[in-house]
């Protein structure tokens, strides 16, 4: 089926299917072998008919990149669908391979090889050693482990007389140390401690090697398959013996091929050191447990048979009857005492539990039918045309959610009778509703797992394989494009398969060259968390290659389909696919699914078109300017440079699209050819590295230069500044790396002169934490572009100068695993101390650039420097804050030993609020929500600053104690103090860090000083912080005083202290603002004062709350203010304040009668209608209070309140018992003048006199009369219609008493005397009147 160039037999013959039987299948889904075929002889020498390969060469990756004549001629399109070169073979196996060869083992059975995602590690068996080596790393791995493999479980004593089965081996490794889930973990760490388990498929022997990396681990332990347990039978086999005689318990090649292994998965035990389980399973259903211990291993069959009968177990239909093993999900494992693992047979999914402690005990949880009759479930058997199902193997993601089942089925077309098998995937997912536990035994009827799409269609007609040859096939999933998947096949070939708007597409992973089978595929681990990586895979001789996404989806083609199809002959197809490539548009070089797809040829099918290009424009325009710059340099000419370009197009598009800029870019980002000749610790110590970044420098000056004749300068200065920005920016960044590189190279220097002499060189050069940044952004780089895998991490980081931003976001994330936590205080001082000084040279660098070309750049008017960007911000801040720690740790570390870290950490601070006031700039000059920045950048400025002050004042006092020795010398102290905070001063400054600014001066007691700063800052500054601190500090006089200098600025802040503003005002001599101020403070709490203008004054921010009597001080004062302000109506400003003095002291009088009868004392001012409710609540004594009240309040108050005041009128009438004072006076005959006198004393006469009579003047604005007149004749007209709903006089009012009809007289007697005073008789008269009226 994937098989590239020579097609097999459509029915394997015999002898094939009997080696196969021989040799075995493939292995484990995390450990693939391949199949053994026969090969027959190439026709071209060192070019064989299957697999993948290369040269025999140690620089594979520059041979690779040597452009042939038609390679040199295709477009960049044609260069992105190749491979991409990672990594070589360490020599050590190369030089195994090259025996190999020279003893003549040319058959491929004698090399196997695989990698493992969870260790990031690769092996390979040659002969009898198995080498282990990370694949990470681009340069060839000089960390090799090489472990001898015993020859009892390879299957051969004599490494010279018979040829090795290398091929039968498998290969499991176990992790003891827990990986961390970030994506950091996985490019930084490697596991230091690593078990290792080989299984001979054949023979079922199995070694463990319990820790590679130790000399102790790497000595293995072999265990043998009982003799008795031909059958399948159970077992319970222990061997230490390393040197034991493979004879006395092998079977050698006369195992039968359902006895082999052909799935295998590990695991490690918890809290059990070098302890793992393993489980296999066999062709026929058996499952096997193993057990390794550093001294022993256990196995042990789970059953006598698992599946069908005994009687069937052997037969041919059943000898596929196992599949695959995989565990469930290894993320939910941790420390979990029991692990799940999933079973795929030839018609279902099986789920299995095992307990670890306190014994292993193995229980089936439930099973889901995949091949039944049940389409929903699965794969719906016997539908037309369908002959047999085979599920080939499983594979679940990285979470553990989705199933991804490869699927084989042989059918038969109708018309034409001919056979074809059909290849497809089966994507499952877990039920949402459906949970079980390690106890639960589901049921057939429950459903566990669900379809998550329809059957996608890899290859719907494909030649007859046989079934060795379908069995031999591997799935991976996990790479990019996301759900994209590889097959790999018995015969050395991987095919990335991706479904991508309704179509699948595939991709066959060749070279055009002898590089052997491919013998694993797996994922190379993402930069990014939550993000699938590049497909990578392993051939047999030309090391490591990567799939990008690109190259999937630009290269990948349409399933090719037999000519027996009914849909036509392929010749037809091609025809099709032409018109579909010719309609593209050229734009994608189309690839065909053959190993000739790099050498040309007519039938191509179209890629994608859906896929982001640059359009033909762009190329066009990009290669104009290309070539006139080109043409500049060599001739310095300009002529008609800017009209040929402004004809292209050229100034149309803006950012990081514009033409201008990507030329920019290109030049930064160059990566020398020559670099990949050097390696690792060379690289880093060559002085090429700095050559180049001068070279570029110059190259992008000479660009400047370029734009600037050509005057494509101009034109972007005035319409496009953001892409001039960039490219300016550009320039920043290659300024900072050389200054990076510069620091580097010190560093090294300094290491080289403090190294011991046994200090490697490659040690010295590739110390220290900038070093591990450096490594740690170019290995992100190499993650997220494949195209880079085959470079060094260093040469990544210098070449990729305009995403310098990344040396930040990584400085940001993966700080803690720069800088060890573990590590000694000196060793994380250094680091940190390493980092900033990185951090602030490279940036200090940028902007000397920034200074040196300020005429070149644009605008600056809403535009975002680099420097200001979020990620850079949040970089500097890490290190920042991690220093700010190690400053407040007491450590081993004394107060000198700091010093050097304490100054650069103050570098690094003005660096980082730099970057802050540049981005809050931009925000304001864009008109953009900025508060958030802004709160964000306060609090981590006074974090910053006060934590630099506090190591300061630290400083000082040892340096005092080291100078002064116990005698105490002030002037010395205030010298050294003001020596140290110097610069703290000038940051504090600069950005506006008030509360340092304070605190110096005011520790230094220098009030020069601090007059000097109040001038920092806009709208007052620190004026307005100084202010606040004197009042919180009840410095009042301080405060006061500081206004003789500060005049408008004590002025505009006391608006908000009215308790202070009153004085300033009166040392201005603004006596009328004084009397306005003052008059508000006392009222402060209270309600509408009939004085108070309300919109004038703002009283929230009075903090305490006067007493009664300090109010009434405060209104005499404002009485006093007002007659020596003298202004124009101050004579009305006296009145209103006298009224509120009087109204105080109704307030005291009334709060004073209910504090004696046990209410509770009101010192805050009482609006007139609080008062007036309390004096209706009260009784006789203060009942005519409630007059008084009306009295000293406006005329508005009381017209708004007449209702109000007849009610005061009634309870007025009330207080005296009328009837009884008719009653006496008639029985008792009392004379005129002891009825007048005994009227005096009614409230009604009191309440007429104080309102009516001479009392009437002692009130404010206006008079009773205005309002509620005494007589019925007195009512206007006009108040009559004003008030038509209520009593016009008071004499109307009383008539509606209970008393009236029996005491009328003598009540209006009362009232009319209050007003009339002598005037008795006239009044008894006219109340006799009215009374016969009534």
């Amino acid at each position: 089926m994937f098989s590239p160039a020579t097609r097999k037999p459509h029915l394997a013959s015999p002898q094939r299917g009997k080696e196969n039987k021989e040799k075995g299948h493939d292995e484990s889904p995390s450990t693939p072998l391949p199949l053994p075929l026969p090969l027959p002889l190439p026709s071209i020498p060192n070019r064989p008919l299957t697999g993948t390969p290369a040269p025999w060469s140690s620089r594979l990756s520059v041979l690779a990149r040597i452009p042939t004549g038609k390679k040199a001629d295709k477009s960049d399109d044609s260069n992105q669908i190749q491979p991409v070169f990672v990594g070589d073979f360490p020599h050590i196996v190369r030089n195994a391979q090259s025996n190999l060869l020279q003893k003549n083992f040319t058959d491929s059975t004698a090399i196997a090889g695989g990698m493992d995602k969870g260790t990031s590690l690769a092996w390979m068996v040659c002969g009898s050693e198995l080498f282990i080596w990370s694949y990470l790393s681009a340069s060839v791995s000089k960390d090799c482990i090489v472990l001898e493999v015993p020859l009892a479980v390879i299957g051969n004593n004599d490494l010279h007389s018979e040829p090795l089965f290398s091929n039968h081996l498998m290969v499991c490794m176990v992790r003891w140390d827990i990986p961390s889930s970030t994506s950091c973990n996985i490019m930084l760490e490697q596991s230091s401690s690593t078990g290792v388990i080989l299984f001979n498929q054949t023979t079922q022997v199995v070694a463990y090697w319990h820790d590679i990396y130790s000399e102790r681990g790497r000595i293995p332990i072999i265990s043998f398959p009982a003799l008795n347990n031909n059958d399948g039978g159970s077992s319970d086999d222990r061997t230490n013996a390393v040197n034991r005689n493979h004879k006395d318990g092998c079977i050698g090649h006369e195992h039968s091929s359902e006895k082999k292994f052909n799935s295998i998965i590990a695991d490690a035990v918890p809290d059990s050191p070098y302890e793992c389980i393993a489980i296999a399973c066999q062709s026929y259903g058996a499952l096997w447990l193993f057990r390794f211990k550093p001294t022993e291993i256990h196995r042990r069959q789970l059953s006598e048979v698992l599946f069908g009968s005994t009687s069937t177990r052997h037969s041919q239909s059943d000898k596929g009857y196992a599949r695959s093993l995989i565990w469930q999900s290894k993320h939910s494992f941790a420390e979990k005492s029991d692990r799940n693992f999933l079973l795929l047979t030839n018609r279902e999914i099986q789920c299995w539990n095992i307990m670890l402690a306190p014994n292993l005990e193995v229980t089936k949880l439930w099973a889901h039918e995949i091949v039944g009759n049940d389409g929903d479930l699965g794969i719906k058997k016997d539908l037309a045309g369908q002959k047999h199902i085979w599920l080939l193997d499983m594979q679940t993601d990285d979470h553990g959610r989705d199933l991804s089942i490869l699927v084989a089925t042989f059918c038969k077309d109708r018309v034409s009778s001919s056979s074809y098998t059909q290849y497809s995937l089966l994507t499952m997912q877990y039920n949402p509703g459906q949970h079980f536990s390690s106890k639960h035994n589901g049921s057939k009827s429950e459903r566990f797992l669900e379809k998550k799409a329809p059957l996608q269609v890899i290859i719907p007609k494909a030649r007859v394989e046989d079934e060795d040859f379908l069995f031999a096939m591997r799935l991976r999933i996990g790479g990019k494009p996301s759900g994209s998947a590889i097959v790999l096949s018995g015969d050395g070939t991987a095919t990335v398969t991706n479904y991508w708007r309704g179509s699948t597409r595939l991709y066959q992973f060749d070279l055009p060259w002898d590089a052997g089978k491919v013998l694993d595929a797996s994922v190379f681990p993402s930069a990014e968390d939550n993000e699938e990586g590049a497909w990578i895979v392993l051939t047999e001789r030309a090391g490591f290659w990567a799939i990008h996404e690109k190259a999937v989806l630009l290269g990948g083609v349409e399933p090719p389909e037999r000519s027996l199809s009914r849909k036509g002959s392929s010749n037809e197809g091609v025809a099709e696919e032409e018109k579909r490539s010719q309609a593209f548009g050229g734009n994608v070089v189309p690839r065909r699914a053959s190993s000739e797809a790099w050498s040309g040829g007519g039938r191509q099918r179209a890629a994608f078109s859906g896929i982001a290009q640059r359009t033909a424009l762009d190329e066009e325009v990009e290669a104009l300017l290309g070539r006139l710059f080109h043409d500049f340099v060599l001739s310095s000419a300009v002529d008609g440079v800017f009209e040929k370009l402004q004809m292209k197009g050229a100034f149309e598009k803006e950012g990081e699209t514009n033409v201008f800029v990507r030329m920019s870019k290109s030049i930064v980002d160059t990566l020398a050819k020559h670099w990949t000749t050097t390696r690792g610790s060379d690289f880093v110590a060559s002085a090429v590295v700095s050559s180049l970044l001068l070279d570029k420098q110059q190259k992008h000056q000479k660009y400047l230069q370029f734009l600037a004749l050509s005057k494509c300068h101009a034109e972007l200065y005035s319409k496009q500044r953001i892409a001039l920005l960039t490219i300016l920016e550009n320039g920043e960044k290659l300024s900072g790396m050389i200054q990076l590189r510069e620091l580097q190279n010190v560093l090294s220097q300094q290491r080289l002169g403090t190294a011991n002499s046994s200090s490697s060189q490659s040690y010295i050069h590739t110390a220290g934490s900038l070093w591990s940044l450096i490594q740690l952004v170019g290995e992100k780089a190499r993650r997220n572009t494949v195209l880079l895998m085959d470079r060094d991490n260093a040469e990544v980081f210098y070449s990729k100068v305009s995403d310098i931003e990344e040396f930040f976001y990584c400085l940001s994330h993966y700080l803690q695993y720069i800088i060890n936590g573990e590590s000694s205080f000196f060793i994380r001082m250094e680091q940190a101390f390493e980092l900033a000084n990185a951090c602030t040279l490279l940036i200090q660098s940028a902007m000397r650039y920034r200074d040196e070309h300020k005429n070149w750049y644009p605008s600056p008017e809403g535009l975002t420097p680099w420097n200001s960007q979020p990620v850079v911000r949040s970089g500097l801040w890490s290190i920042a804050a991690f220093i700010m720690q190690l400053l407040k740790e007491s450590g081993e570390v004394d107060i000198s030993g700091k010093s050097k870290l304490w100054s650069q950490f103050q570098g690094l601070t003005a660096t980082l609020l730099d970057a802050y006031t540049g981005s809050i700039s931009a925000k304001i000059e864009r008109g953009e929500e900025r508060k958030g920045l802004l709160e964000e950048y306060c609090r981590r400025r006074e974090e910053l600053l006060g934590s630099m002050y506090e190591f300061a004042k630290r400083i000082v006092e040892a340096k005092y104690q080291e100078s002064c020795k116990g005698v105490d010398d002030n002037e010395t102290k205030e010298s050294i103090y003001r020596e140290v905070t110097s610069p703290i001063l000038l940051i504090a400054k600069q950005h506006e860090g008030y509360q340092t600014l304070w605190h110096i001066c005011y520790d230094l007691g220098d009030t020069e000083l601090l007059r000097n700063l109040m001038h920092v800052g806009p709208h007052g500054g620190f004026s307005y912080y100084v202010f606040q601190q004197l009042i919180k500090n009840q410095q009042y006089a301080k405060l006061l005083r500081l206004g003789e200098e500060f005049l408008d600025e004590l002025a505009n802040f006391l608006k908000d202290h009215k308790d202070l503003r009153w004085l300033h005002e009166i040392f201005l001599s603004q006596f009328s603002s004084a009397s306005e101020t003052l008059h508000a403070l006392s009222l402060f709490g209270g309600d509408d004062s009939a004085l108070v203008s309300k919109e004038n004054f703002d009283l929230t921010e009075v903090k305490r709350l006067p007493s009664l009597a300090e109010r009434r001080r405060l209104l005499n004062v404002s009485k006093i203010s007002a007659m020596a302000g003298k202004d124009v109506g101050f004579e009305m400003k006296i009145a209103r304040i006298e009224a509120d003095l009087q109204i105080l002291k109704l307030q005291e009088e009334i709060v004073a009668y209910f504090v004696n009868i046990g209410e509770e004392d009101i010192s805050k001012p009482l609006t007139p209608t609080e008062l007036i409710d309390m004096c209706l609540r009260g009784g006789r004594d203060i009942s005519l209070k409630v007059f008084d009240v009306f009295a000293w309040t406006s005329a508005s108050f009381r017209r708004s309140n007449v209702s109000t005041l007849e009610e005061c009128w009634m309870n007025a009438a009330n207080q005296d018992d009328w009837l009884s004072i008719c009653q006496a006076s008639t029985v008792e005959g009392w004379s005129e003048e002891v009825l007048l006198e005994a009227l005096r004393e009614t409230v009604l006469f009191n309440a007429s006199s104080r309102c009516y009579g001479s009392g009437a003047d002692m009130m404010y604005d206006g008079s009773f009369e205005e309002i509620l007149p005494l007589r019925k004749e007195h009512v206007q007209l006009s108040s009559l219609t004003l008030h038509s709903t209520s009593s016009s006089s008071v004499e109307e009012i009383l008539m509606k008493h209970k008393d009236f009809p029996d005491a009328g007289k003598l009540m209006l007697t009362a009232v009319f005397m209050g007003k009339e005073g002598s005037n008795v008789v006239a009044v008894a008269e006219e109340a006799d009147i009215i009374h016969d009226d009534t």
